[in-house]
């Protein structure tokens, strides 16, 4: 498969497709024929010598400082240069690839004044598998994921470092092992490169897809705990949804109605004595349903960042503005703030909170699975016969607990605040630190929902053989065992968390029950 990069329909799974399954891309005819035309409009301007930022002026605090024609080029090289001071952990592979994926599909959108040729440099790396060494502190989102894109940037320079074919070379010598010579960037080029929300939108793509497969795992192991645990589904009754329309919560009701179908056991105890489930299961869809609409919420956001023109200043016709700060009678180049990430930035922590939530209620069920002061009788105390000299699950729970705790340590970064360009931006997002919160928030949700899944399974083992489940958690229950075997004796059980993570993660898991 070959993604079609136009500036209009990039989507998250597009996203991972490229990062992760190394999928190439092309940018059609059409759009190249956009991108020339801007650059068209960029030399206009150019040639009219009159001050415009990003062209022949300096950068943030040093605005006013004009530049000569003579020096154009040396300013946008000494601008990569400059603002590749990042720090902290490299990036990781599939991270490089969103970041060069989002950040060449904002260029081709036609506002960015940057030649065909930096364009099919770009694309040329992604398809060749040149990945640049990115440091993934030094942005604050806004004047957008600067210190990240210069580090990228370097290497199309033929300067910096990248991975080609598992080594790490110099920018130059990964460049021709590409069939590429550095670029020698002409004006607004290397602003158009590093002026933007990339590093967030790509994390963001990447931790969308991951949550929602999270999300859809977590009400398939909500049910199968609330079957085990002879809990009753009648909290998930359409006509509880009904009078609290919430779409979330109306979802996650339906997929576990749909999981449970024709199950014996939830039928057999029908008419218990049991008037309620604890919170954790009764109040699954409401919990699960909330979550579920943060993410739909960050999902929004990200659709239309991922087709988005983020850098500064952008490059219009004249036609198509009303109020050009600068340009000529064909051209308006007009200064804005399309790199600010907040719109990405809050809603990223709102889905931090929120999946944080998630993690929280799955452990809370873990618990009800385990603890010997609440189990249902037929369920030994950790799920494991001759508790005592077995220890079973139970430190698998103090693994869920541990990543609840962490995640609720990583708390929202967009409202804070911390001046920079000696005042110029002051007032920056945090963006790429709350992508980067909502990353390890949603791999520690992910994990705590396969501790949830592997409890539930093991669960089932003592349950009467006699009844059978829903046909959705027989499916779960069968998935989990063509990986992970039942539970006799005790033995490490990291792998196991981690191959059932990956299922969740890839989403085979809910292939055919959701």
């Amino acid at each position: 498969m070959t993604i079609e990069l136009d500036g209009e329909s990039l989507t998250p799974a597009d996203v991972v497709a490229v990062a992760r399954k190394n999928e190439s891309v092309t940018v059609p005819e059409a759009t190249l024929e956009a991108v020339r035309s801007s650059r068209a409009r960029v030399e206009r301007v150019v040639e009219s010598e009159e001050p415009v930022y990003g062209l022949n002026t300096g950068f943030g605090q040093l605005v006013t400082e004009r530049i000569p024609e003579d020096d154009l080029e040396r300013l946008q090289t000494n601008l990569i240069r400059s603002h590749a001071a990042g720090a902290g952990r490299e990036l990781r592979r599939a991270e490089v690839r969103a970041l060069m994926l989002t950040r060449l599909n904002a260029l081709v959108k036609g506002y960015s004044g940057v030649r065909e040729r930096v364009v099919t440099h770009v694309e040329t790396m992604l398809n060749e598998g040149i990945h640049p060494i990115v440091t993934s502190r030094g942005s604050l989102g806004a004047s957008g994921d600067l210190a990240p894109l210069a580090h990228m940037s370097l290497v199309l320079i033929g300067e910096g470092e990248a991975i080609v074919d598992g080594e790490r070379r110099s920018g130059e010598t990964a460049l021709r092992a590409a069939g590429l010579e550095p670029l020698s960037l002409a004006a607004k080029e290397g602003l158009a490169l590093i002026n933007g929300t990339q590093l967030t939108v790509g994390l963001a793509a990447l931790t969308l897809v991951d949550a929602e497969q999270a999300l859809q795992a977590a009400d398939v192991a909500g049910a199968l705990t609330t079957e085990v645990t002879m809990g009753t589904t009648a909290s998930c009754d359409p006509a509880i949804q009904r009078v609290r329309p919430h779409r979330g919560q109306s979802i996650s009701a339906e997929n576990v109605r749909n999981v449970t179908e024709q199950s014996e056991i939830v039928e057999s105890h029908r008419n218990c004595d049991r008037v309620q489930d604890a919170y954790s299961i009764r109040c699954l869809p409401q919990v699960h349903g909330a979550v579920r609409d943060a993410v739909s919420h960050l999902r929004e956001a990200i659709e239309v960042e991922l087709n988005s023109a983020t850098d500064n200043p952008l490059i219009f016709s004249a036609a198509e503005t009303d109020d050009r700060a600068s340009g000529t009678d064909d051209v308006g180049v007009i200064s804005g703030g399309n790199f600010h990430g907040e719109p990405l930035g809050l809603r990223l922590d709102y889905a931090t909170t929120a999946l944080t939530d998630l993690a929280a209620i799955c452990e809370r069920r873990v618990d009800r699975l385990l603890n010997p002061n609440v189990q249902e009788a037929h369920l030994p105390p950790f799920l494991t016969e001759q508790s005592g000299l077995r220890s079973g699950y139970m430190i698998a729970q103090y693994t869920a607990a541990s990543l609840v705790n962490e995640n609720r340590s990583l708390g929202p970064a967009s409202i804070d605040n911390t001046p920079v360009s000696g005042g110029q931006e002051d007032h920056v997002s945090m963006s790429a630190q709350s992508a980067f919160n909502a990353r390890r928030v949603v791999e520690n949700t992910t994990r705590t929902v396969a501790v949830e899944l592997l409890c539930g399974a093991q669960a089932l083992e003592f349950v009467d053989s006699d009844l059978s489940p829903g046909v959705g958690t027989a499916r779960a229950y069968e998935r989990i065992r063509d990986h992970v075997p039942p539970l006799r004796e005790d033995r490490p059980l990291r792998e196991e968390i981690e191959t059932v993570t990956q299922l969740i993660r890839s989403g085979t898991f809910i292939d055919g029950i959701l």
